[in-house]
């Protein structure tokens, strides 16, 4: 008994040393795992250059991301939907992580600083400057914040290692419709949890700034859901966009379409259009329920 209380107390130091670690991680704490179904960040996409943001607002983690400090965007963030009536939390200030630039940085986003202080840190990271002069592009979130509930969860979808430059048509008009439908979809017939990843993908183009490269481009963004426990009387044109269901669009001002896909079929489109290996998996076991054994 003696050992067995020992060895509780031991995993409960780990577990706690986990919740309190920096924000930018070797690999997702615990606790940031809870944002990815069966606590399994997509795989395929490992590289050096990108790195893992476990999303913490007032205190407790909100999401994941993958950033690429290169292009200064994030690859994808992946965060868990909570049902909401799609209200826009409109008093928070932009954020940035401390982390990406300097170990020694808090552990959570903050409010980008007055003047030039940014100057410290922009070379890991996306500023507010990067988006002041572009007349075509606006910033577009990866987690919206009409996919969250609670105000802080909301306001933690503010930092600019969450969104992207998207063309501002799009970013209005034809993406924003299609996260109303995701909303109102997960809403109406999801009924446990919802695991959400969206991302981009990119083909060189950049915003640049004093004639430096600042922004990778995004040329498409996808998106995928899983929720394994989900109304099976819904109507079959949604029971059939379940457990799981995707979707790919072009990032332009025209001539532009939402497909909503197969996961795998996404999987597949992206293996063909950006940098992922054979084994590019976004889900695991692509959200099948009956393969949803946890190994450890």
């Amino acid at each position: 008994m003696a050992a067995c209380a020992l060895l509780l107390q031991a995993l409960a130091c780990l577990l706690l040393a986990a919740g309190v670690r920096a924000e930018v991680q070797a690999d997702f704490s615990p606790e940031c795992r809870l944002f990815m179904y069966m606590g399994t960040p997509p795989r395929g996409l490992e590289d050096h250059g990108l790195k893992k943001i476990c999303q913490r607002y007032n205190g407790k983690p909100r999401y994941v991301t993958l950033y690429d400090v290169a292009d200064h965007i994030p690859v994808y963030s992946a965060y868990t939907f909570k049902r909401s009536d799609g209200s826009k939390k409109v008093d928070v200030p932009w954020m940035y992580e401390p982390q990406l630039s300097t170990e020694t940085g808090s552990g959570e986003m903050q409010p980008f600083p007055p003047d030039s202080l940014h100057k410290s840190f922009e070379d890991a990271q996306a500023v507010l400057e990067d988006y002041s002069n572009t007349v075509d592009f606006e910033r577009g979130h990866l987690n919206p914040d009409e996919h969250q509930s609670h105000p802080d969860d909301k306001a933690s979808t503010y930092t600019l290692t969450n969104v992207v430059p998207q063309i501002r048509e799009f970013n209005i008009g034809l993406w924003k419709q299609h996260e109303h439908t995701i909303r109102h979809r997960l809403n109406n017939y999801c009924r446990g949890t919802a695991y959400i990843v969206t991302g981009v993908t990119t083909s060189g183009h950049m915003i640049r700034r004093y004639n430096i490269d600042r922004l990778a481009i995004p040329t498409f963004l996808w998106s995928a859901y899983c929720c394994v426990d989900y109304d099976h009387n819904a109507p079959f044109e949604e029971r059939s966009k379940f457990p799981a269901f995707a979707s790919r669009a072009l990032n332009a001002k025209k001539g532009s379409e939402v497909f909503e896909i197969s996961v795998q079929e996404l999987e597949n489109f992206l293996k063909q259009n950006t940098f992922v290996d054979k084994k590019f998996q976004i889900f695991y076991e692509d959200c099948v329920p009956n393969n949803a054994i946890m190994t450890p």
